[in-house]
């Protein structure tokens, strides 16, 4: 593993799913979804954002990394539980930030586990 993501702010993944967190909290803005769909996702958004800030502020938090991909997962399923799966612009976005921010917190994982047993073996 390189230096570089073992640093704060540099890991670009993080970086990814919080770019991603702030177009899915500010959806609704430029876009009707429905009021339950709305603040679906503006709060998982803004969850998504507020996790990859902890992550790039401290690259060994590896638990956030889960819990963010998780927050993707619910990305993905969001549609069918907020009920606007009919709206296929706000279906398909929530699908791809979902998409983009699993994958961006998977491929994340292994060098936040990596920088978190370092600090804690030492």
């Amino acid at each position: 593993m390189s230096d570089t993501r073992a640093r704060s702010w540099t890991r670009v993944q993080d970086w990814v799913s919080l770019m991603a967190g702030a177009v899915i909290a500010s959806f609704p803005l430029w876009l009707k979804v429905g009021t339950a769909g709305s603040w679906a996702m503006v709060i998982i958004g803004v969850v998504i954002g507020g996790l990859a800030l902890g992550a790039l502020a401290m690259p060994g938090a590896y638990i956030d990394e889960w819990v963010m991909a998780a927050a993707g997962v619910a990305m993905l399923v969001a549609p069918w539980l907020f009920s606007y799966v009919g709206n296929n612009t706000a279906t398909w976005t929530s699908w791809v930030i979902g998409v983009v921010v699993v994958v961006s917190t998977l491929t994340a994982l292994p060098a936040s586990r990596e920088v978190h047993r370092r600090h804690h073996m030492a």
